[in-house]
């Protein structure tokens, strides 16, 4: 599947939870167009999927009658293809850490794998390593997605660039037309507000330490490994960022949470209707408790099941709440001199699609070194990771950071 494929998948999941969303709210109209959107984007889908099947009968054709060389070593299993490449990248890998050249074999595969947004042969613009191919960068990105992943609630944007800029339109929804008599001159409107936001990209990246025992292994268990770790690393390295923006865009605008109608407030009055709409919850474990706990004037939790999808919970049966890790989203202490006396729950409501754009260069390099110190006398191997992105705040407004005030009892 191609990203743009993989792009238009998202857009009909997100489509179908609007869909719900809306029927649960009773805008039956609202739900009905909805739909109708979501039906468009399944049949465009469809049609890319058709054109990817004819392009690769096509290739399967042009095998069986010499038009196009077969670049997969013959292997008509995925799976197999797939193994064929992680075997070719480890040895590359490995050629590179024991100063040896490659195989012929395994550098053609390897380049075949490689997209067009790095340079094969294992150099990039930004940093000397071997470029992971497309392949094993999608099983990182499949290992990096969990509740604790808060990547997936912001605006991810693929760029292939260092630096760039986006022309962002605010106010327009505000902005109304003038009325027109029949036959009148059409007046002239204010200009658009447009927002510059930039973004650089920024080099991140750490060490593995791998034991001679594991490197001498498969090629499979090998890459398993390290996907698996690179996921971990990756997904907490893009956490910390999307914080970090998130606190800055809030700074000195926190609001206290105290009760059912300081949350309200912030729904009902301090985002915009139209980003309420689509807004969520993310708070950590401390806050999902305080708010699972709390009770309407009848009696009832203000966090429901959604009925839709029974594992998640809804805030006043609209807004979708996403518990995540206290060791991710952590509570700040409050303090009285050396002790602590309470803490401060943080709670992020908003449309955080609308609020943070995530900017992926989405290229991930590795190099390998053994003279490193603490590892040639362990026996050990380093794995120089690097990931390339940058997060940047679009729509100060988009959201709200409350803050839950719980004293510690002594």
């Amino acid at each position: 599947m191609n990203k743009e494929m993989q792009k238009l998948l998202k857009a009909i999941n997100d489509k179908k939870n609007a869909v719900r969303s809306l029927a649960n709210e009773g805008k039956l109209k609202e739900a009905k167009q909805a739909k109708d959107e979501l039906a468009a984007l399944q049949e465009k889908f469809n049609l890319l999927a058709d054109l990817e099947d004819d392009d690769l009968d096509g290739i399967k054709d042009g095998i069986e009658s010499d038009r196009v060389k077969d670049i997969t070593g013959g292997a008509a299993d995925p799976k197999a293809k797939k193994s064929g490449l992680v075997k070719a990248f480890v040895n590359i890998v490995k050629a590179g850490f024991m100063k040896k050249e490659p195989k012929e074999d395994d550098v053609k595969v390897y380049k075949d794998a490689l997209t067009s947004d790095a340079t094969p042969g294992g150099e990039d613009e930004m940093g000397i390593g071997v470029t992971i191919p497309e392949d094993i960068r999608t099983d990182i990105i499949e290992l990096r997605r969990s509740e604790d992943n808060l990547e997936q609630y912001v605006n991810v944007e693929g760029v292939t660039t260092k630096t760039g800029a986006r022309n962002i339109e605010v106010d327009a929804d505000s902005t109304p037309f003038d009325n027109v008599e029949e036959g009148a001159d059409f007046p002239e409107m204010d200009e658009p507000k447009f927002k510059k936001i930039t973004y650089a990209i920024k080099k991140k990246g750490g060490i593995l330490k791998i034991t001679a025992e594991l490197f001498e292994d498969t090629a499979a268990n090998i890459m398993a490994y390290i996907n698996k770790w690179i996921a971990k690393k990756t997904r907490a390295t893009r956490n910390a960022m999307i914080l970090k923006v998130l606190n800055t865009m809030t700074t000195g605008k926190e609001v206290v949470i105290s009760s059912i109608d300081s949350i309200k407030d912030v729904f009902n009055v301090m985002l915009d209707p139209a980003v309420a709409t689509s807004s969520m919850v993310i708070t950590n474990q401390n806050g999902f408790n305080y708010l699972d706990k709390l009770k309407d004037t009848d009696g009832k939790y203000i966090l429901q099941p959604n009925p839709t999808q029974p594992t998640q919970m809804l805030l006043f049966g609209k807004y979708p709440i996403v518990k995540v890790s206290n060791k991710v989203v952590k509570s700040t202490e409050i303090k009285s001199g050396e002790a602590v006396t309470g803490y401060k729950h943080p709670v992020y409501m908003g449309d955080l699609k609308e609020a943070v754009t995530l900017f992926d260069r989405n290229v991930i390099t590795i190099d390998m070194n053994d003279k490193a110190a603490g590892l040639w006398e362990k026996d050990m191997t380093g794995i120089k990771v690097r990931d390339r992105f940058d997060v940047q705040p679009v729509d100060m407004s988009a959201v709200v950071k409350g803050e839950i005030t719980e004293n510690v009892q002594g």
